[in-house]
């Protein structure tokens, strides 16, 4: 897919106004990218298929979303600015809350969020630090091995929620660390930018 293709993909089922907004999103990413580490450099220029279509995607995975998501280790906004971008249209009163240790990484998701005319909370801790949230959609992107994952997601799930992994080709090796019980909560859906890679979907 390229990038035009990626764009356009992500653009196809949205307003004029969350179009812009994510426009704006891409502008100030590449921006602070000279002087903070937000990404990595390679996927620079393919920023539309690696980054903002793969955290689009998890929008249409999740469902009918409503109450709150909670994102973990936002970093430079994927998926959690892209999913909030998206529901200020379709879900506007969803609840979108970042969580990043990165006082630098922070200063960019607030500027961002700003200027992009959205509303986010953002939590400026580490993960195991949070006050319990009630998400009913917890996700996580390029954040860490998937027993982990879970582990941090857990405290923080409503009843009947979900979590959403994106994870690469060794996804099944991962999913054998977990509790045979979580092993049997899970949705195995293709990535949409990666034939290799899957969204990992745990029910609760």
């Amino acid at each position: 897919m390229t990038e035009d293709e990626a764009r356009a993909h992500v653009l196809s089922d949205v307003s004029r106004e969350t179009s812009e907004r994510l426009d704006i999103y891409q502008a100030l990413l590449l921006k602070w990218q000279r002087t903070i580490n937000l990404v990595a450099p390679k996927t620079l220029d393919v920023i539309w298929s690696r980054h903002f279509l793969d955290s689009a995607q998890l929008w249409d995975i999740a469902g009918n979303v409503s109450g709150s998501w909670l994102d973990l280790g936002s970093g430079g906004g994927f998926p959690g600015l892209v999913i909030a971008a998206i529901a200020a249209e379709k879900s506007p009163d969803l609840t979108v809350t970042l969580v990043e240790s990165d006082i630098r990484k922070c200063g960019f998701l607030r500027e961002t969020a700003r200027a992009m005319g959205i509303k986010v909370n953002i939590l400026s801790r580490r993960i195991d630090q949070i006050p319990q949230q009630n998400a009913q959609v917890v996700s996580a992107r390029a954040l860490s091995q998937l027993d982990q994952l879970v582990a941090y997601a857990t405290p923080h799930l409503a009843q009947g929620a979900i979590m959403l992994f994106p994870k690469g080709a060794t996804y099944q090796d991962e999913l054998e660390t977990l509790d045979p019980d979580w092993q049997t909560k899970v949705d195995v859906v293709p990535s949409q930018t990666d034939p290799s890679a899957v969204i990992l979907r745990f029910h609760n």
